[in-house]
């Protein structure tokens, strides 16, 4: 292991300090107050971090160094990434990800503070009650929908004749399967001008929703069948725009529809 390595991570005091001055330059007095450390205990773990030209010294205020904020920031990436597999380890273990690109599962620390939220069997054929929540005077709707559901043609009118910007991806099969039961509807869907409708060249193994505050995600078992009473939900920002490029890598990738 590399020194610089060990020098981070030997220590749970200098990977606080790290984490900490991320925000900018602190005295000793705001590190001891904030990390609830004594001087003696916390000056020696700075030295070690300067001997690493990681943290340097300006006047009263201990600060990151060009090196120490980029292995900063990549530190804090990488704790929370674990924190968000860890927190749910066994919905990440039993769900196929596959899906995500990479450049944005590597990225999967974006989704912040999420939460899993887990429907009832007896909910099992109806949409996720958290979807339902928040979709509702959603001014921005984004959604990949790789399942059918009978609720979602007419929701999704709703929301472009309420004049909310829509724009939707489905499977092939899905989009086949909808034109059976609403063609009428999806030819009304399309002559909005704030509604975009597209179907992907190939199977997507995901179900996502974006609105201005709120996204969701929710997957395929990696037995290949679709888990519809799980979903991770979020209302932070990083996770909305995470959820953005999400539904972008897919739509660049399909086929707009402009008439049935």
């Amino acid at each position: 292991m590399s020194k610089l390595v060990s020098t981070i991570t030997f220590s749970k005091k200098r990977e606080n300090l790290l984490l900490f001055l991320i925000d900018g330059p602190k005295t000793l007095e705001d590190i001891r107050s904030s990390l609830n450390v004594t001087s003696s205990g916390m000056i020696p773990q700075i030295r070690k971090l300067e001997e690493q030209n990681l943290v340097q010294r300006e006047g009263k205020k201990y600060l990151l160094t060009d090196t120490g904020m980029i292995i900063a920031e990549m530190f804090n990436s990488f704790i929370k990434t674990i924190d968000i597999i860890e927190k749910y380890e066994d919905f990440w273990a039993f769900h196929d990800v596959n899906a995500i690109p990479f450049h944005l599962l590597k990225r999967l620390y974006e989704l912040g503070d999420c939460r899993l939220v887990e429907s009832k069997i007896s909910d099992i054929y109806e949409p996720h009650k958290e979807f339902m929540k928040y979709i509702a005077g959603a001014k921005k709707f984004m959604g990949i929908a790789p399942i059918f559901h009978q609720l979602y043609p007419q929701l999704f009118m709703q929301l472009a004749e309420s004049g909310a910007d829509v724009s939707i991806i489905l499977t092939k099969d899905i989009y086949e399967k909808t034109v059976k039961g609403h063609a009428d509807m999806i030819e009304k869907f399309i002559s909005f001008e704030n509604a975009q409708l597209f179907v992907s060249n190939y199977d997507i193994r995901l179900a996502s929703a974006v609105t201005d505050s709120f996204f969701s995600i929710s997957f395929f078992f990696k037995n290949n069948g679709y888990d519809s009473q799980s979903e991770l939900v979020s209302s932070e920002n990083t996770a909305i725009k995470w959820g953005e490029e999400l539904c972008d890598y897919f739509i660049k990738k399909s086929n707009k529809i402009k008439s049935v």
